[in-house]
């Protein structure tokens, strides 16, 4: 069976490092810098032949107000409450300190099972904080060393017997069936629904900070999961989180929010931002995230316009739309500006959310499966030529310098997005409005709005392929028999 492991801890004592070893990639940004962690980060560990559940915790401060640091340790204290075995970790080189006790006293409280681990204790100067970790009162800490990998054999020699009694807990709790079930009973349907895809649908919430992507995503889930609150640029890492919205598996990235690249001067947003393109490049839809105080400022299309160049299916969504006077008035001013803004982005969904009152979640949940099909559609090649007959009827392409541009045949060479090639003669003289007409003509006349399309001429001669090239000279067999019939 497997087990949920939650990492816990003051700030800055190795967390996010172990957490990283134990999945086996780097998930988790890790800096010199405390308070990196701030979100509930979950993963797939494996130690040994354990499979288990991983979580990675906000650092616990002494706050319990609501403050940043309030909300972060509330959010850590529900983690422990959720997980089945706490590592609670302190720092061997700095020894053991108040802090440390109080929580080693509460984790007691909390917890039934606490393994207490000193972590980088790799050398001599350790050996003193190793020492003094006896006296928390929890056990024999475990030495080591999350950056170099020392001691999790000693980690896995606690794990390993409180995994046997889960499992084993596991099998007594389960409904023994001693009933034999017809398959021709036609009272009862008892098979297991399908799911609607085995892969989960990847969706990335990205935004410039305090739009409000964290509130909805936790309004998505119906559970404060998210460290929110009205400070800009709480959430560091993109934390991706599970859920079937709608009877559709998905996964959801938060992302951090992304300012302007001039003003990213501190390292620690530079990783966080990096996470959150990184996380764009992962997804198959991308929901841009407005407030509608400010909408479409200069670095909201610079977002979109990173979406559509690379490659993914967009919806954009105003949030805040609940504190709004003028609706009707304000979404007319919205659509103009969409649309002479973000032209490359000409029929995506333009959907007004509330993050705080779930209003609009219905719309966006909708506007994000029709994105997605759009992204996955494929057109016939008989259609497509059918199509490209009638559009150079309407519209010829141009002669530069006097040279014809024929466009023979056209085909889609690919999906997410949709990539067509065009035949031609020419490609390099064709002027980029042409492509731009034979683009926002696929848009309209195949149902595709919004979607990035991508359109590549390649060139085709009228020239014969045999012409020039020289005869294969007759074999010495041939000769031979027609010598013998002469």
């Amino acid at each position: 069976m497997s087990f949920t492991l939650a990492i816990v801890g003051r700030p800055n004592v190795g967390k996010s490092t172990l957490f990283n070893r134990l999945v086996g990639k780097r998930l988790a940004l890790v800096d010199d810098q405390p308070g990196v962690t701030r979100d509930l980060r979950e993963g797939e560990a494996r130690l040994g032949d354990l499979r288990f559940t991983v979580v990675d915790t906000a650092g616990l401060e002494d706050a319990t107000d609501n403050s940043l640091e309030g909300r972060m340790r509330r959010l850590t204290e529900r983690a422990v409450d959720m997980a089945d075995i706490c590592l609670f970790m302190i720092d061997a080189r700095v020894g053991v300190t108040p802090i440390d006790q109080m929580f080693a006293e509460i984790l007691r409280k909390k917890s039934a099972h606490v393994i207490l681990a000193a972590n980088k204790a790799e050398g001599n100067a350790a050996d003193a904080g190793v020492l003094d970790a006896w006296g928390l009162g929890l056990g024999e800490p475990i030495r080591l060393s999350g950056e170099h990998g020392e001691g999790l054999n000693d980690l896995y020699s606690q794990l390993m017997p409180l995994a046997d009694e889960f499992e084993e807990r596991a099998k007594d709790d389960s409904p023994e069936i001693d009933v034999a079930l017809d398959e021709d009973d036609d009272e009862e349907d008892l098979s297991v629904p399908m799911p609607t895809r085995n892969k989960p649908l990847q969706v990335a919430v990205v935004g410039r900070p305090n739009a409000g992507k964290s509130t909805l995503i936790n309004k998505i889930l119906g559970e404060d999961r998210l460290l929110t609150g009205p400070e800009a640029g709480i959430t560091r890492d993109a934390i991706s989180l599970q859920i079937d919205w709608q009877d559709v598996p998905m996964r959801i990235f938060d992302t951090a929010g992304m300012r302007k690249k001039a003003k990213v001067q501190e390292k620690l947003e530079k990783l966080s931002v990096s996470d959150g393109l990184r996380a764009v490049k992962f997804a198959e839809v991308v929901v841009v995230l407005l407030d509608a105080a400010i909408p479409f400022e200069q670095q909201d299309l610079r977002i979109a316009d990173l979406a559509e160049r690379e490659g993914r299916a967009v919806v954009v969504a105003v949030n805040k739309w609940d504190i709004e006077d003028e609706k009707q008035e304000k979404l007319r001013n919205l659509k103009e500006a969409f649309d002479r803004l973000l032209p490359q982005l000409r029929g995506a969904p333009l959907i007004t959310v509330s993050a705080k009152t779930g209003k609009g979640l219905d719309r966006l949940h909708a506007a994000i499966m029709r994105a997605y099909d759009v992204w996955n559609r494929r057109i016939p090649t008989a259609a497509l030529n059918r199509w490209l007959t009638g559009m150079l009827e309407q519209h010829p392409p141009p002669a530069p310098q006097g040279k014809r541009i024929k466009l023979r045949y056209m085909t889609q060479a690919k999906t997410r997005p949709p990539g067509f090639v065009v035949m031609c003669s020419h490609p390099d003289k064709m002027p980029e409005s042409y492509n731009r007409y034979l683009v926002n003509g696929l848009r309209q006349d195949f149902d595709m709005p919004g979607s990035p399309i991508r359109l590549t001429l390649r060139s085709q001669s009228d020239k014969n392929p045999y012409k020039g090239k020289k005869k294969a000279p007759p074999s010495k067999l041939r000769k031979h028999l027609e010598g013998r019939r002469n």
